[in-house]
């Protein structure tokens, strides 16, 4: 792992101020997208049947008027 550590550390010390604004979005976005297919798939191991609402189910509850709890 030290070896890529070093690697990367060397490439970023080669690329320019605008090259390393770009390199920040892209790389940005792709951790967000790894962080989303990661709770996705956690989120898949832990899904039981009856977990999920059908559509007509969650039409209900949404249109039913809620109390808000006088806690918050």
């Amino acid at each position: 792992m030290q070896s890529l550590r070093n690697r990367a550390h060397h490439l970023i010390n080669g690329l320019t101020d605008d090259q390393l604004i770009v390199m920040w979005d892209v790389m940005k976005m792709h951790y967000y997208d790894l962080y989303m297919l990661s709770a996705i798939e956690a989120a898949k191991e832990t899904l039981q049947p009856g977990d999920m609402l059908t559509r007509e189910e969650a039409i209900v509850l949404l249109t039913q008027p809620t109390e808000i709890p006088e806690s918050l």
